[in-house]
């Protein structure tokens, strides 16, 4: 069986269970594009692995609080912000931690209180690590930590690439979707060498597909042309169940899990595992 860009079709197999949890490697999931299912990729892939007996925490970090909000949290009617912690180094990150629905999935919030941090950012000292120093005592308790940033490439963005190990990038199967690709890459890789040398792209993930349409297939064989080593297997198409699962403020793994895009979601988590983004 082959795929829909003629490689040969992957089924990767069911991880094996961790006995202890830990050392979580930090994911930022970044577009500067809006709308390309970022946010809901971040939760799924979150919610799938979290099935998997893998220990994951969300930063939300847009000051939409699209994460917070689809995980049935209102952003509006929290305190405890990513924002507070990122001006007070003295608090401890822990309690800022929120339990949502799903098991072995926790949160920190963000706000529209967020969008202020652009501009207070721009004299602090070492200001591109901020965040990171928030986040590292957090990785000894989590598998993974997913950073849902904003569609944007300012310096929340940066702070977000420094602290991560590594770079998804949801990508939605559009032509101008597609365009601004090499602008991110490009930015990653200015981040990498003179900020984080350790960074990499763990891959690219396409959302949104719907194989009817010649424009989604063009775009993805262009995409398996540019990026061939980097594009994930794994696709994600369209569905009215997606923003159906949002309205309920449930991850579609948990709101219909035997959907297609429930399975796809599930696929992905073992795709992650099996390339060792998440262990």
């Amino acid at each position: 069986m082959i795929d829909i860009v003629g490689r040969e079709y992957k089924d990767f197999p069911e991880p094996k269970e961790l006995t202890s949890h830990g050392d979580a490697r930090i994911i930022a999931f970044c577009n500067q594009k809006g709308g390309v299912g970022k946010t809901t990729t971040c939760i799924n892939l979150a919610a799938a692995l979290s099935e998997y007996g893998r220990k994951v925490l969300i930063v939300d970090f847009d000051p939409q609080g699209a994460a917070s909000a689809g995980l049935g949290i209102n952003p509006y009617n929290v305190d405890n912000t990513i924002y507070t912690l990122m001006n007070n180094s003295k608090l401890d990150p822990h309690d800022f931690i929120l339990k949502t629905k799903i098991d072995n999935l926790d949160i920190i919030p963000a706000n529209i209180d967020l969008s202020a941090a652009e501009m207070q950012l721009v004299n602090e000292v070492a200001r591109e690590q901020i965040l990171k120093l928030v986040l590292d005592p957090l990785k000894a308790d989590y598998d993974a930590i997913f950073i849902d940033c904003q569609p944007s490439l300012g310096l929340l963005a940066i702070n977000a690439l420094v602290a991560a190990d590594g770079v998804l990038i949801p990508l939605s199967a559009e032509y101008f979707a597609m365009r601004g690709l090499a602008l991110l890459v490009d930015t990653i890789e200015k981040v990498k060498s003179r900020l984080n040398p350790d960074l990499k792209i763990e891959g690219i993930v396409t959302t949104m597909f719907d194989k009817r349409t010649l424009h989604s297939n063009e775009v993805i064989s262009s995409l398996y042309g540019g990026f061939h080593d980097s594009l994930l297997h794994t696709v994600i198409t369209r569905s009215v169940k997606l923003p159906d699962s949002t309205i309920q403020a449930l991850p579609i793994t948990h709101f219909e899990r035997n959907h297609k895009v429930a399975q796809a979601y599930f696929q992905l988590a073992r795709e992650v595992i099996t390339r060792g983004t998440v262990k």
